[in-house]
């Protein structure tokens, strides 16, 4: 199947805006209208891949091939792209922890979408992968696998428990070897090269992972995201202009999205969807930026395309 798995890591704040809004946050994020999830709109993904391939020296002979014509379709170039990419949504919420900073939160929905969207990507070893069930003051950890967990803390003597936010959850012993495959897989996928640094990053997954009830995870959706107040100042007096203050949300450092890549390479085109992807992982070697407000930050990405089956 010419498709892949993509994989976004928030190395900075990542403001995926839909512009002014009408609440108290004046510049919210991108969410889902039924489920409220933020998610990445695959137009930026998309654009930010196609800015990073016209600067880079050894993929620009392919960019108009791969991204569609740059200039207004007309009979001679009226030829649609060769890639297609799905809105990134949020699979991993970092969220504050009383102990070891902060952990991943996911839900049974979010997994079980992943799960859906993704079946006839997926190896063999992942469709078997089984989403526990979880309670809604309980939370599910992987295995420490002769490691500490991270998250949990024994406070009282009463038996360690998960402390995020401002609520505390019972851990769930009995799925914790489900939460264990899924660590182990999804920090390979996200993390997947050698380094030292990425073994440090697909062990922190596996300490930090944390599956809690569907609208536990809901409530934190609105309430740990990032809120960054900005302000405007007079250029003489430094003071604050008027109506120069407002507030924007963001998705934490540390966010986790994903989404699909699909390549329909045309039979009159001399690049195969092989050569397509390797094009496409020449561009992810380095962090993007994505979303906006980019001169103050926000939104730089690490970006992986996860390979068929792995």
């Amino acid at each position: 199947m010419n498709a892949r798995i993509t994989f976004i890591h928030a190395l900075s704040p990542l403001h995926a805006g839909i512009g002014q809004g009408s609440g108290v946050i004046d510049l919210p994020i991108a969410r889902e209208k039924a489920t409220r999830i933020p998610f990445l709109p695959g137009s930026s993904l998309k654009g930010a891949l196609r800015t990073q391939c016209t600067n880079r020296d050894d993929t620009k002979e392919y960019c108009n091939k791969i991204f569609g014509p740059s200039e207004l379709l007309n009979e001679s170039n009226n030829r649609a792209s060769l890639i297609q990419i799905t809105d990134q949504r949020l699979l991993l919420l970092p969220v504050r922890s009383l102990a070891g900073t902060f952990a991943w939160v996911t839900s049974p929905y979010v997994l079980q979408r992943f799960l859906r969207e993704n079946e006839d990507i997926l190896g063999a070893q992942t469709r078997a992968m089984a989403v526990p069930e979880v309670a809604q003051e309980k939370c599910v950890i992987s295995e420490s696998q002769g490691q500490t967990s991270a998250i949990s803390l024994d406070i009282r003597k009463q038996g360690p428990k998960v402390y995020l936010e401002d609520l505390d959850l019972q851990i769930d012993a009995s799925s914790g070897a489900s939460m264990t495959l899924w660590a182990q897989w999804l920090g390979k996928q996200i993390f997947p090269s050698s380094s030292a640094s990425d073994d440090y990053w697909r062990t922190a997954v596996q300490k930090r992972i944390c599956l809690v009830h569907d609208d536990i995870f809901a409530f934190l959706l609105q309430t740990a995201t990032e809120i960054i107040t900005r302000i405007r100042l007079e250029e003489e007096s430094k003071t604050v202009k008027e109506g120069g203050l407002w507030y924007e949300e963001a998705l934490p450092t540390e966010s986790i999205l994903t989404g699909i890549a699909l390549v329909t390479p045309q039979k009159e085109s001399d690049l195969k969807a092989d050569r397509i992807f390797s094009v496409l992982n020449t561009l992810t070697k380095q962090p993007l930026q994505l979303g906006g407000k980019a001169t103050v930050g926000r939104g730089v990405c690490n970006v992986r395309l996860a390979e068929e089956g792995k």
